[in-house]
C-alpha cells in the first residue's frame, strides 16, 4: 500500500520559488522587469551592467522618483505594488508593471539589494537607503544620487538544477540585450547604455522614435521602410513597416508593442502577415516596428505572468484596423490616381505623341497624354509602321526627358537594357526597372479587381490555339466548363487528344494559350474550383500574372516602356512583384557622381 500523504501548506520560501519559475527564467527576463519599473519610475537615463551574461550580475541604475525607506521592505515583498489598488485600477493599466511580483521572484532565485534615494517635492531626501533582501535585514544609509539601483548576483545559486538549463554566456547577453532594445524602442526619450563585463555594448542617447528605430534596427531598414501613422477612433498605429525587398529568413527584426509593451500576441501577428501576403515568398518573413495605442479599458494585460501576452475586447476590429492600415502603407502607389490621371508627357519627353493602343488621349495643360495601356501582343504589319514612323518623329530618347517640370516619378524611358530592365530618367537621376516584374504586379492588381468585381473580359482568338492533352486534361475541361467560362477561357475538344483554345482573359491576351490553359488545368485537378477561388485564389492569379507578363528579351518600343511606367506609378503594390522581388531601383545623380568620382 502507497504511503497516504497528508494535505499540508507549502513553506513560504518554497512557493516564492515555485511562483519565481513563471516570472524568472533566464537572465533576460530579470533585466526586462527591472526595466520596467525603471520605466514606470519615470526615468529619463538608465544604465545597465552585466557579468557572465547577466547570471553573475545583473544591475540597473536609474534617475527615476526613487523609493521611500519604509517602503523598501514592502517593495520586497509579493504582490506589494504602488500602480494599482483595486480592480477597477487592473482594468484600466496604463503602466508597464502591476502585479507586485518581479522584486519578490528575483529575491526567491538570486541575491538581490535593493538602493534607493527618494524624490521628495522639488527637494531629495539626504541621503540613500539599502536593503539587501535576507531574512533579517534592516535599511542602512547608502551614498547615491536621486533614483534607484537593482543589483542581483547569482542568478539560480539555491536552485541549481535551474542555473543547468542555462545556455552560455554569450547567449544569455544576446537575449539580454534583445530585453533591452525591446524597452528603449519603445521610449526613445529615455537614455539607456549596456555594458558587458566592464565593456559597454549598447548607448543610446534619448531621441526622437525615427531616430531611435534607426539605431536599434539600422539606417537600412530605415531605408526600406514606409513611416506609418494612423488613427481611427481610439486606435492609433504608428511606426515603419519595411518593404517586400526586406524580407529576411528569420522573423528577428519584428517588433509589435501595444501601449508601450512588447508584445507577441498572435492576432496582430495574423493581421500583419496577412498584409505582407501578396507581397512575400512563402519562407519570407516581414520586417516591421509598429506601436499600437488603446484604450488600456479595452486590453486585458493580465493573461501572462511575463505580461508578453494580451487579448483585445473587439479583437476583430483590431485585426482589421491594423491589417487595413499596414496593407495601405504597402499598396500605396508611386502616383496618387487623381495626380496620375493628369500626367502628360513633357514637350521633350520620347515618345509623347504616340498612342500605342490607339485609346483616348487625356490632357494636362494642352500636352497630350501617355500611353493608356502596355501593347503586350505582337503587332500586325500596320502597327509596326505606325509605331516606326511615330519614333521617327519623337525626340532622340537619348536627350534629357525628365528636366521639365512635374515629371512623373518614375520619369520616362529613354532605352531597353538587353530586353530586360528599362532604363529612365527623373528628376532624381536614372530608374532602372524590370520589366517582367513590374508587368507581372500590374497584371496581377487587374486580376484580383477584375475578379472581384466579376467584369473579367474575355479576349476571343482569331486562331485557335490547339494543345496535345490527355483523358484528364479532357474531363477536367468538361467537368469545369462553365467555371472556365467565368474566368475567360473557352475551350473545346476537337479530337482525341486535342482540346482547342477559343478565347483567354483580355488581361492576358499577350501570354501563350496553351501554357495558361495547362496550367489552369493543373490546378483545377488538384484544388477544385472552390478551393481555387478561395484559399488557393492568390496564388493562382499570381501565377496566370507571371504567364501573362511580358517576357525578357521582348523588345519594347518607347511607348510601350512609357505606359508600362505610368502603369506602375498608378498601381498598388508596384514597388514589389508577387513574388516579393522589387520591380525597381533609383539611381540618383549624386550616386552616380560618387561611382565616376565626378567632382574629387
Amino acid at each position: 500500500m502507497p504511503e497516504t500523504r497528508s494535505i499540508r501548506l507549502l513553506p513560504d520560501l518554497l512557493v516564492s520559488q515555485i511562483a519565481a519559475g513563471e516570472v524568472v527564467d533566464r537572465p533576460a527576463s530579470v533585466l526586462k522587469e527591472l526595466l520596467e519599473n525603471a520605466i514606470d519610475a519615470d526615468s529619463s537615463t538608465i544604465r545597465i551592467q552585466l557579468e557572465e551574461g547577466g547570471v553573475k550580475l545583473i544591475r540597473v541604475t536609474d534617475d527615476g522618483s526613487g523609493i521611500a525607506r519604509d517602503e523598501l521592505a514592502l517593495a520586497l515583498t509579493r504582490h506589494a505594488t504602488s500602480k494599482i489598488a483595486s480592480l477597477d485600477d487592473l482594468e484600466h493599466v496604463g503602466t508597464l508593471g502591476f502585479r507586485g511580483e518581479a522584486l519578490a521572484s528575483v529575491a526567491a532565485v538570486a541575491r538581490l539589494t535593493l538602493s534607493s534615494r527618494q524624490r521628495t517635492g522639488n527637494a531629495p531626501v539626504p541621503h540613500a537607503w539599502r536593503l539587501r533582501a535576507e531574512s533579517g535585514a534592516t535599511p542602512e544609509p547608502a551614498a547615491l544620487p536621486i533614483g534607484t539601483v537593482v543589483e542581483m548576483r547569482d542568478l539560480y545559486y539555491n536552485t541549481p538544477s535551474r542555473r543547468k538549463f542555462l545556455k552560455s554566456d554569450h547567449t544569455e547577453f544576446a537575449h539580454c540585450a534583445e530585453a533591452v532594445k525591446r524597452i528603449a524602442l519603445a521610449h526613445p526619450g529615455v537614455a539607456f547604455s549596456l555594458a558587458h563585463n566592464g565593456r559597454v555594448s549598447l548607448h543610446l542617447p534619448g531621441s526622437d522614435a525615427r531616430t531611435r528605430v534607426g539605431a536599434i534596427l539600422g539606417d537600412d531598414f530605415l531605408a526600406a521602410a514606409r513611416a506609418l501613422d494612423v488613427g481611427a477612433g481610439p486606435l492609433r498605429l504608428s511606426g515603419h513597416c519595411a518593404l517586400p525587398a526586406y524580407s529576411r529568413t528569420r522573423g528577428d527584426a519584428q517588433y509589435c508593442f501595444v501601449n508601450g509593451r512588447c508584445v507577441r500576441d498572435k492576432l496582430l501577428g495574423h493581421a500583419l502577415r496577412e498584409a505582407y501576403q501578396d507581397q512575400l515568398h512563402g519562407s519570407r518573413h516581414p520586417a516591421y516596428c509598429i506601436f499600437l495605442e488603446v484604450d488600456p479599458a479595452t486590453v486585458d494585460v493580465n493573461v501572462h505572468p511575463q505580461k508578453t501576452e494580451v487579448r483585445f475586447r473587439d479583437a476583430r476590429a483590431v485585426h482589421q484596423f491594423v491589417f487595413h492600415a499596414v496593407q495601405r502603407v504597402l499598396s500605396a502607389p508611386l502616383a496618387a490616381p487623381s495626380q496620375s490621371d493628369r500626367i502628360g508627357f513633357p514637350a521633350n519627353a520620347p515618345g509623347r505623341s504616340a498612342m500605342a493602343d490607339g485609346g483616348t488621349a487625356r490632357t494636362f495643360g494642352g500636352q497630350a497624354s501617355y500611353q493608356g495601356s502596355l501593347r503586350v501582343g505582337e503587332p500586325g504589319g500596320g502597327e509596326s509602321y505606325l509605331s516606326f514612323a511615330r519614333a521617327a518623329r519623337a525626340p532622340d530618347p537619348l536627350q534629357p526627358a525628365a528636366e521639365a517640370s512635374g515629371a512623373p516619378p518614375l520619369g520616362y524611358a529613354l532605352a531597353q537594357l538587353h530586353g530586360v530592365y528599362i532604363l529612365a530618367q527623373n528628376d532624381h537621376g536614372l530608374v532602372v526597372v524590370d520589366m517582367h516584374a513590374a508587368h507581372e504586379r500590374i497584371l496581377y492588381e487587374k486580376l484580383k479587381r477584375a475578379l472581384d468585381g466579376q467584369q473579367l473580359a474575355t479576349q476571343a482568338l482569331l486562331i485557335p490555339a490547339v494543345l496535345h492533352a490527355e483523358a484528364l486534361d479532357l474531363a477536367t475541361a468538361e467537368e469545369h466548363a462553365e467555371e472556365l467560362q467565368r474566368l475567360g477561357f473557352d475551350l473545346a475538344p476537337i479530337g482525341p487528344q486535342l482540346l482547342a483554345v477559343r478565347s483567354v482573359p483580355a488581361l492576358l491576351h499577350a501570354a501563350d494559350p496553351a501554357a495558361l490553359v495547362r496550367s489552369l488545368l493543373r490546378e483545377l485537378r488538384e484544388h477544385g474550383f472552390s478551393q481555387l477561388m478561395s484559399a488557393q485564389r492568390n496564388e493562382f492569379l499570381a501565377s496566370l500574372a507571371c504567364q501573362g507578363a511580358v517576357r525578357a528579351r521582348r523588345q519594347l518600343s518607347l511607348p510601350e516602356m512609357n505606359a508600362l511606367l505610368r502603369q506602375m506609378e498608378e498601381t498598388e503594390r508596384s514597388d514589389h512583384c508577387n513574388h516579393g522581388r522589387p520591380t525597381w531601383t533609383q539611381l540618383s545623380m549624386a550616386d552616380l557622381d560618387r561611382h565616376f568620382l565626378r567632382g574629387r
